[in-house]
This record gives C-alpha cells, structure tokens and sequence, in this order.
C-alpha cells in the first residue's frame, strides 16, 4: 500500500490551460500523492478562450467534467492577470489549501513569478515537470496514452497543416528539423488541447467540426463542434 505523508495528504489546485503541460504536471502529481482537488483555469474576459491556445472556455468545463476535478474559471484582461490569478485561488483558500501544481519545464522567469505569487498567497510552488528534458517529457505525455491535438502555433514556426493533428510521434520528428523549436513549445511556439487520456475517467473529447485560422500571426484550431465518446 501507498503510504502518502501528511504533507503531501494536504489539499492541492493544479493550473490547467487544457494543453499537454498543465496535463501532465496535474497527472504526475497525482501519482506523487497530491491530493489536486481543483483544477484552475484562466479566459480571456473579451474572447471567453484561453489566451494564446485559443480554447472556448465550454471546452475547458468539459474536460473538468470528464477529469472529475471540479474547476473554477476566471476571466483576465492583459493588464490585471496577476490580480485576478490571486483572486481565484483566494475563492478557494476556505479549502485549506497546502500548494499549487504548475507546468513549468526550465523558464526561470515563470517559475520565480510563481514562487513570488505562491509566497505572498501562503502557499507551496509544485512544478513536477521542472528540470526535465523535454524530449523526454512529450514521450512520457504519449507512452502514458494521453491524446492531444494542436490548437495553435507561431506561423513563423509551425506550419499550417499541423493545426489540428495529433501530437505523437510523428509530430516530434517535424519538431526534429525545427531547430528553433522548443520540443513541448516551452517557450509558446504552439499549445495543445488534451482530449483523451489517464486522467480523463468519464470519457474522450472527439472534435467533430473544425477550422483553422490565421490572426496575427498565429495559427488557431477554432472548434466548432465536439462530442463526448463514454
């Protein structure tokens, strides 16, 4: 049997941006004891998508509904993130919160700003992801059966026909000759949308109408419609 300490039995919220990261670091905390009991998630107050995924903010609520994680969803506007990401984890402080799990790989400006924002909330950083290679990050995301697809991408890096596709390994080896790349897109050269996997107890998101769109830069999968396979 598991023996979990009575740190790590404490109650936990895990940062969750639908895409492949947040995925994994709330999946790798799980299995390190954790107890994640909501998922934390932020939208565009003009767009109601996640920023730069370009994520319908229904989509997110969906696959809380399928992780069986309850989620609390904010809308920022670009100049009050910050406030607003302390506001949504102050909604929850009567849960007695321990820490929060974030996705971070090896940006050192990201992981201070946590801790920084983690400190002055009381609460502890967990970055189970932090210091991996990413290489070795996207084979452990697929060997351990997680699906997801590409959501958007910089036009300058990724090339069109991607949007859309599954990330596997075929998608690693197109990344391969992107010397500029970023393997996990660490440094946002694309995002990701996690329809299926460990995690994903009530069932899989297939994308049953979509398109992409190019706006300012930036290639986007705009889904249009989905359904839920039990």
């Amino acid at each position: 049997m598991k023996i979990i300490s009575e740190e790590k039995a404490a109650v936990y919220i895990s940062s969750w941006s639908g895409g492949k990261d947040s995925c994994l670091a709330c999946y790798k905390a799980l299995q390190a004891g954790y107890k994640v009991t909501y998922l934390v998630n932020f939208i565009s107050k003009e767009y109601k998508r996640v920023s730069f995924h370009g994520i319908e903010s229904r989509l997110i609520k969906t696959q809380a509904e399928l992780v069986s994680i309850p989620l609390c969803q904010k809308e920022t506007a670009p100049d009050n993130y910050e406030n607003a990401f302390k506001e949504a984890v102050r909604s929850l402080e009567h849960l007695g919160i321990k820490g929060m799990v974030f996705g971070d790989i090896y940006i050192e400006e990201h992981r201070q700003w946590v801790e920084r924002v983690c400190k002055e909330l009381g609460l502890e950083a967990i970055e189970p992801l932090w210091g991996n290679n990413t290489e070795e990050l996207m084979k452990d995301f697929i060997n351990n059966g997680f699906q997801a697809v590409v959501v958007s991408g910089q036009a300058k890096f990724i090339d069109k026909q991607w949007i859309g596709q599954p990330i596997n390994r075929d998608f690693m080896e197109y990344l391969k000759t992107k010397p500029d790349v970023d393997i996990c897109g660490e440094n946002g050269e694309y995002h990701t949308f996690v329809i299926a996997g460990p995690l994903f107890k009530k069932g899989r998101i297939k994308i049953t109408e979509k398109e992409v769109i190019n706006k300012n830069g930036y290639w986007f999968l705009d889904i249009k419609d989905y359904r839920v396979i039990s």
